[in-house]
């Protein structure tokens, strides 16, 4: 990441700093098309979203060159189009990631540029610009600037009014941001309705026990810690637990099943690695480990500790780490989670069966 004299670039281009829009003195060595007004922004867009970006961004600014047929032309527009949208889709699920590792700074970079592009492609006041109004609100709320989110907000909301039959999973993320904005100023009663909202909307598209709705669980079930409504709080914790905990054990199962028998030639077919499952992309993985983390750092600090619920909960950390690959902390939990199902009263034959062959599946891969 270095910086090059402004006056080698062209007369007469106005050049302006990628993240404040205020004239660029500054220029990305790497991609040679991306400005800033100092280094600060440089380096906070840098660490932000353009060392994943910087090369891309080189065909994407470079100018077209002409070609001779119409029908080159527009193959090389709609391949332009592409582009823009891939780079849509992956600044918005770095901003995401980063909304949720709590890098609030970091993430506004990443939702400036998916803004841009979408206003490139879609226009000023289309509903495809609305996600990103949204990081950029979440991003203000944890900064602690709420005027600032207040305004993006109010421009996601404005646009998803006024689009006929907009998307639930939209409104489902629109209202969630609008609870935390007003948790955030301490309005607990209008965040709550608004999570409602949020979980209402989310189930419509997703489904009640699906992972795109326990969010709205995970910070209705905040609002109501804050409020010391520990009994509602910690019921809503259990409906996350329970949520994350079937989805990661379809995952695994998924990944230690018994791979079919190999048939055909090469390494493709003696791999005896199973192929074809599911994953979570990166805005789910720091969302899972953000909130099963969370829970199990509420769950150890309690006085009380109720071992079938730590159990669950150890499991399920256990499982989210076999998914990202930690088979070393898989293990270390997967065995709390044996301990604690072992001091339950009743016994839970079932579970600890589950945990049992976890384990063995992890021991394979350690």
């Amino acid at each position: 990441m270095n910086t090059i004299n402004p006056l080698a670039n062209p007369k007469g281009v106005k050049l302006v700093c990628e993240l404040c829009q205020k004239p660029a003195f500054v220029q990305c060595t790497d991609c040679r098309v991306t400005y800033y007004c100092g280094p600060e922004h440089q380096r906070a867009d840098w660490l932000g979203i353009h060392e994943k970006i910087c090369q891309l961004l080189m065909a994407l600014r470079s100018p077209i060159p002409f070609l001779g047929s119409e029908d080159e032309r527009q193959h090389r527009k709609q391949q332009q189009i592409i582009r823009q949208k891939q780079m849509i889709d992956l600044c918005r699920t770095e901003g995401q990631k980063l909304l949720f590792e709590g890098k609030y700074d970091r993430a506004v970079p990443a939702a400036l540029q998916s803004l841009k592009f979408s206003i490139d492609i879609y226009g000023l006041s289309s509903i495809e610009l609305v996600p990103s109004y949204l990081i950029l609100g979440e991003a203000s709320i944890g900064l602690g600037k709420l005027s600032q989110a207040e305004e993006y907000l109010a421009q996601a909301e404005w646009t998803a009014l006024k689009t006929p039959g907009c998307d639930n999973a939209i409104k489902s993320r629109l209202y969630r941001n609008l609870g935390l904005l007003n948790a955030a100023k301490g309005n607990f009663s209008d965040a709550l309705t608004l999570l409602a909202d949020d979980i209402y909307h989310s189930s419509l598209q997703h489904g009640t026990d699906d992972i795109h709705t326990s969010g709205g669980y995970f910070h209705m079930a905040n609002v109501f810690n804050r409020q010391n409504k520990l009994d509602v709080a910690f019921s809503l914790y259990n409906q996350v637990t329970d949520i994350w905990y079937e989805h990661l054990s379809k995952l695994v199962g998924q990944r230690t099943q018994t791979p079919a028998k190999p048939s055909g030639i090469g390494p493709a077919f003696n791999s005896g690695i199973p192929t074809g499952f599911d994953v979570l992309d990166e805005a789910q993985e720091a969302e899972a480990i953000q909130v099963i983390h969370a829970i199990l750092e509420l769950r150890e600090q309690q006085s009380v500790q109720t071992p079938s619920v730590m159990c669950k909960i150890y499991f399920t950390v256990a499982m989210l780490q076999f998914v990202l690959g930690n088979m070393q902390k898989a293990r270390d939990f997967g065995i709390k989670a044996r301990t604690s199902c072992e001091n339950v009263v009743s016994g839970d034959e079932e579970n600890m069966k589950k945990i049992v062959k976890f384990l063995v599946a992890v021991e394979r891969m350690l």
